[in-house]
Formats: C-alpha cells, structure tokens, sequence
C-alpha cells in the first residue's frame, strides 16, 4: 500500500509498503520516485518486504525551499528516520543511481542497520569525477534556467532509453521526471555532485553487489575499482544496458538481484 510518514526532522515521505518477511528499502534515483522499482516491486514482494520511498525532493515527499536542506547526508538521515518508525531493525538497502550515493553514505553511518547492501549504476564520490562532473554541472544549470525542467526530463529520458524499441520506457520515464519542481531538482543535483564519501569506502565490509550496466554514463572501469577497494563486494556487469537497468533490462537485473539476496 501507499503510506505516508512523518519524521523527527520535519520531512513527510511517502512510501510503498508490501510484502512480509526481511526488508527491502528500494532507494530511486535523480529526478525520479518509487516508480523507478515497477518492473521489480512484484517479484520481491514473493519473498520480502519492500519498502519504497520518495526521497526529499522528489514524488509526494516533501520539497524543501532551502538549498540547504537538500543533499545525500540528508536523505540518509531520513531513511534511518523511517526506519525507525517503522520499527525495522536491519534491512537489505538497494540504491540506484542517487539512491545508491544514498545507500553509501548509508552503509557509511548506520552499517548496523544494513544486512546487505546493493550498488547500481553510482559512484562513491561524485565531488571527484572531474571533467564529467564539471561539465555535468554547466550542462543542467543552464538547461535548466534557460529551458526548464521539461527540456531536462526529455534529454535524460532519451539519454536513458534512445532505442526506437524503448519508446514506452522513454515517455514513462519523461512524464513523471517532468512533474519534478524545478528547483527541489536543482538543489538535489547540485548537492549530489558535491558529496563523497572518500576513504571511509574501505571501512564498508556489509556484504555488497555493485551492478554495473555496460553502456552507463560512467564506465565499467569505475566500478570495478570502487568495488575492489571495498572488503566485501563483488560486482555484476549487465549487458547491452545504460543508466535506467532497472528498466531497461529488469529480467537480467532481477535474477542478479535475487540470487544475491538469497546466497
């Protein structure tokens, strides 16, 4: 079911909630919601619990005026929140994206509360990805001032889902990025591109599959090197996949997923 929750700090999130037994906390990405999990929510909840936010900024959760008030620290802080009252001791943390900046920084303050933890398609530290980073910063803020967050939600969609055969995956993804207010996005992308977690990668020894899609905007190599400085992670490269590889091949990802929940 659809829920809404309160937290200590003030911020309202609303949430999927389905399922029994160990929990899932399904963590979307940049720009999107929940509805990033729709091509996996119903073949976990066979055997777990899901939990699926809108994280700050984002869906029907609260936005923020303040730029201050935005930032990956401070979505980790609402997750422990919502954990909280939802009275879930540990849990399986799977970020995607933004979310899976999240679910670092997560597994950085709150290992306890984290039995395994799932990678897909991030970085560790997106403050040092250099020249990409840089120009990924000029790049939306002047599409954004000058042309708004309709132009931006088309440019990631087509960004994510190109094919002609991706053409449903494209408009879906384009129609809810483009419900996104303007700055509650800014502010969420600008403090992501701020944020990092450095050395303390290699104090993070939860069990940890990093899923890395062939054709993502960072390349493969990345991945392997985050994951080899981490004590406890193994990684998975999904073929003939970009960005959005919960979408665009969820077969693929599901069995990785699963079959990593399961060992």
């Amino acid at each position: 079911m659809i829920c809404k929750a309160e937290l200590e700090n003030g911020i309202s999130l609303e949430y999927l909630d389905r399922g029994e037994g160990e929990v899932i906390l399904l963590l979307h990405g940049l720009g999107s919601t929940k509805a990033d999990w729709d091509l996996q929510k119903d073949l976990f909840l066979k055997d777990f619990r899901i939990i699926a936010p809108d994280l700050r900024g984002h869906g029907n959760s609260s936005k923020p005026k303040l730029k201050e008030d935005y930032g990956v620290q401070k979505c980790a802080e609402d997750m422990k929140l919502l954990l909280d009252k939802l009275k879930i001791a540990d849990c399986i943390v799977v970020g995607f994206s933004m979310g899976g900046a999240i679910a670092f920084e997560m597994a950085t303050r709150i290992s306890e509360r984290i039995s395994k933890l799932v990678i897909v398609n991030t970085a560790p530290d997106f403050n040092a990805l250099g020249e990409m980073g840089e120009q990924m910063i000029a790049e939306r803020t002047e599409m954004l001032r000058s042309q708004g967050m309709e132009a931006m939600a088309e440019k990631v969609a087509v960004g994510m889902f190109p094919e002609k055969y991706q053409k449903d995956l494209r408009t879906a993804f384009y129609s809810r990025a483009k419900e996104n207010d303007l700055e509650a996005y800014y502010n969420s992308f600008i403090t992501l591109m701020d944020w990092g977690i450095g050395d303390k990668i290699r104090t993070i020894d939860i069990p940890t599959l990093v899923v890395a899609s062939e054709l993502d905007y960072t390349p493969v190599t990345l991945k392997q090197s985050y994951t080899s400085e981490m004590k406890n992670a193994k990684l998975e490269v999904i073929n003939n996949s970009r960005h959005g590889v919960t979408m665009d091949q969820p077969e693929k990802f599901n069995k990785a997923l699963l079959k990593f929940f399961k060992s």
